[in-house]
């Protein structure tokens, strides 16, 4: 286990969860299931079963720092990478992969985002375990794919041959962004699309290799760090490094553009919590499909399908309500059909443009 890490992503800001989510406290530091834990504690307590706990660092924003001090008990300050600006997924990985290298360069790396729901946790141990073991001993780029059960177009879908390392591991064919339903049903229907799950699983070694490979300036930008790494002068040189990025996703950055991307196909109960949706999916729902967080002080007449979230001490009386979500906090209100939340990231721009950042 001693060259085993992880990177964990908590650096962005939930917009799909507003009112809930704000900039200042975003969805990854919120008990959004109501199960007495946020969510980047359930992911923090799931990889220190696979990983030791030095071996576990948090690449989020600097204007976070202290929250993930103030709820991963035990987290050293040097295990937080503190990105000056948002500049997408590469740059943040490409620091933590430097960093990790410099302190042990036969070290194997899981990528994974903080606010993902994880139902079997024995099993995604399992394939977490393996694919880190597969990363070490074979020059390739991992990435967990997620059996679909429906043709959903929220989720990114990847496409695997034939080509295998050893039994379970499929080389990547395509990598296709959201797609439309009909899109997504085609591939359903063929059998060999998965859901992309955005979590990775490589050796150090190798993704630095990519790095080198398909983003050079970026990867020449964070070498230059190599002294700085761990000591004093890392968070000085990082300000001036995040400068200097292009803001791109390693998704496109690397994993589409790589030839060596083999995918493990995985069950073990994943879901994004990307959006209301999701949450309403997940949750315990009344005989007529409501879901209310807390439930205490919320009344509903001749209302149904409605996700409903609002304040413990709130009294709410909903009457004649059919598929809508409502959503009380920070003194926002948002009410909005289920079918038309995905402009819900639109809606918070407009309050931005509006009145400013107050709402935010």
């Amino acid at each position: 286990m001693k060259n085993y890490y992880v990177l964990i992503m908590a650096g962005g800001i939930g917009s799909r969860f507003w009112p809930l989510s704000r900039t200042a406290y975003p969805k990854q530091f919120l008990d959004i299931l109501g199960t007495g834990k946020t969510l980047i504690q359930q992911t923090y307590d799931r990889f220190l079963k696979i990983v030791p706990q030095e071996n576990i660092f948090i690449l989020t924003n600097e204007n976070y720092i202290e929250l993930v001090k103030e709820q991963l008990t035990g987290i050293d300050k040097e295990q937080i990478l503190a990105e000056p600006i948002m500049r997408n997924t590469a740059p943040c990985i490409a620091y933590g992969s430097h960093k990790i290298f410099k302190i042990n360069p036969d070290a194997s790396i899981v990528v994974a985002p903080s606010d993902h729901l994880i139902m079997d946790s024995d099993e995604f141990t399992r394939c977490i375990k393996k694919s880190l073991d597969t990363a070490l001993e074979n020059d390739c780029l991992i990435t967990l794919g997620i059996k679909p059960s429906r043709p959903d177009t929220g989720y990114g879908y990847i496409q695997y041959n034939t080509k295998k390392i050893g039994e379970d591991f499929f080389k990547v064919k395509t990598f296709t962004e959201k797609p439309n339903v009909e899109l997504a049903k085609t591939f359903l229907q063929s059998g060999d699309f998965l859901w992309n799950a955005g979590i990775f699983v490589w050796s150090a070694k190798n993704i630095l290799k990519s790095f080198e490979k398909y983003l050079p300036e970026m990867n020449d930008i964070f070498k230059e760090g190599d002294m700085a790494y761990n000591t004093p002068q890392e968070q000085e040189f990082i300000q001036s490094a995040f400068s200097q990025c292009t803001n791109i996703s390693i998704d496109y950055g690397i994993m589409e553009k790589a030839d060596n991307v083999y995918v493990l196909p995985t069950e073990f109960g994943w879901s994004d919590l990307g959006t209301w949706a999701s949450i309403y999916e997940l949750s315990e729902k009344d005989y007529v499909g409501n879901v209310v967080i807390p439930s205490e002080r919320v009344i509903m007449y001749d209302s149904s399908n409605c996700m409903v979230n609002v304040p413990k001490d709130k009294l709410v009386v909903l009457q004649g309500l059919h598929d809508f979500i409502v959503i009380e906090d920070n003194n926002s209100l948002l009410v909005c059909p289920r079918e038309r939340e995905q402009e819900i990231k639109q809606i918070v721009a407009d309050v931005k443009q509006r009145f400013g950042s107050e709402f935010i």
